[in-house]
């Protein structure tokens, strides 16, 4: 996600912890996977104790997910989950393989599905999530199992810094960045949706700005070398930063609560499929959801592992 513009947001953000190899989507493994899944899984979707196929996207905190909705779907059903995972291109390419039948179901983000597929131009929020919903209901697809973390674009401040001045909004931030340096990659600058409209909205003057290469930003930050930067509210590293979460009071970020995308088919045939579903519903913060990435990236943890831990504490694993 790092430096995309909103409408490519979450599509193609590359996990910068574990390489899922040969699981990884090749488009050039495009026809096989078709014939694989027209010959087989498919022809048998509707039986009991028949495969479900589920898509990702080339992000950790997909394949987290992903191995979250296995685990519960053949613990809770007669039914197998086959997993593709890290679909290159993310919506892409996996909202028309969708439409084709050869995924069932993937975890999603509003406002990527808002630009990217029902090709929207406005900002979104979640109260266009009927009309978002609406305009999946005509793809014959279903919003459902919202898991309630919001990937988006935001701003921290260093903790001492956000105490010393009481800073909770960008609207707070504007009334001391004269006092303060900003640090962000340069895509960020260069973006039209970047740093000049982020000036722009909220009339914010640095003292200075810093490029900083995208993994330096943290260390950046906790060495005090800047004092605020741009963030994704679900990065790993944020989890373990001595840092604060400023609010965008004045809604510049399109919100990206994710959640599940399912053809009705497969609800109409799996009507079981809807109580796992129901299971998640917001069952996961932006906190918990940083801190699970920061496990695998930075931890080396695997994905599955993190993902049954996860449900373990949330009491969901018989």
């Amino acid at each position: 996600m790092k430096g995309y513009s909103f409408d490519a947001k979450c599509n193609e953000k590359p996990a910068s912890g574990k390489k899922r190899g040969s699981k990884t989507w090749k488009k050039g493994a495009a026809v096989l996977l078709t014939a694989v899944l027209s010959t087989g899984a498919l022809a048998g979707c509707g039986q009991s104790g028949q495969t479900i196929h589920m898509a990702t996207k080339p992000m950790t905190e997909q394949y987290i997910m992903g191995s979250m909705m296995k685990t519960l779907i053949e613990q809770d059903t007669d039914l197998t989950v086959e997993v593709t995972e890290g679909v290159g291109g993310g919506t892409a390419n996996i909202h028309p393989a969708m439409e084709e039948g050869e995924f069932d179901f993937y975890p999603e983000y509003t406002g990527s599905a808002w630009n990217a597929v029902l090709k929207e131009e406005s900002v979104y929020d979640e109260s266009m999530f009927d009309q978002l919903q609406a305009g999946y209901d005509e793809m014959d697809m279903t919003w459902t199992g919202m898991l309630g973390f919001n990937n988006t674009y935001g701003l921290v401040v260093d903790s001492s810094i956000a105490q010393q001045y009481n800073l909770k909004t960008y609207s707070d931030l504007a009334a001391v960045a004269d006092q303060l340096v900003f640090g962000a990659e340069y895509d960020f600058f260069e973006r039209e949706d970047g740093y000049d409209a982020l000036c722009d909205t909220y009339g914010l003057k640095f003292k200075d700005t810093m490029d900083l290469d995208i993994g330096l930003k943290y260390d950046a930050l906790s060495q005090k070398e800047i004092d605020v930067m741009n963030i994704f509210t679900t990065d790993g590293q944020l989890s373990a930063a001595d840092a604060v979460v400023l609010e965008d009071d004045k809604g510049l970020y399109p919100s990206y609560v994710c959640g599940f995308v399912v053809r009705n088919e497969v609800l109409e045939e799996h009507p079981e499929l809807q109580q796992v579903f129901d299971k998640v519903e917001n069952l996961i913060t932006d906190a918990e959801m940083a801190e699970m990435n920061y496990q695998v990236e930075t931890e080396g943890q695997e994905p599955e592992d993190v993902a049954n831990a996860f449900l373990q504490e949330k009491g969901l694993l018989k």
